[in-house]
């Protein structure tokens, strides 16, 4: 089992920048992301990272604005968010694979946080 809390959401103005962390416990996971709910039925994915950092991807929204990032010895996952922009607004959160599985795909993910929310004023 992984457990994961996420932290660092909020309202920031367009343009600004935020940064929110994934803490988690328990067994580690491999690869770990995030994803994002905006208002609306559809999740998004956002980014994802392996374990040792080699790799990441972004969902094409984001590319060139969000970094991803991980901290093994703090078990500790971010996501920094600059130039932020009002259609970034949603509920974040952090997920962690068990099986394994596409990296960009929702289905593939065992374990997730509650979501932090992030809003974006225009």
């Amino acid at each position: 089992q992984v457990q994961l809390v996420e932290s660092g959401g909020g309202l920031v103005q367009a343009g600004g920048s935020l940064r929110l962390s994934c803490a988690a416990s328990g067994r580690t996971s491999y690869v770990m992301g995030w994803f994002r709910q905006p208002p609306g039925p559809e999740r998004e994915f956002v980014a994802a990272i392996t374990w040792s950092s080699d790799s990441a991807y972004y969902g094409y929204s984001v590319k060139g604005r969000f970094t991803i990032s991980r901290d093994n010895a703090k078990n500790t996952m971010y996501l920094h968010l600059n130039s932020l922009k009002p259609e970034d607004t949603g509920v974040y959160y952090c997920a962690a694979q068990g099986r394994g599985g596409s990296m960009r795909n929702g289905e593939s993910y065992d374990y997730w946080g509650q979501g932090t929310q992030v809003t974006v004023s225009s």
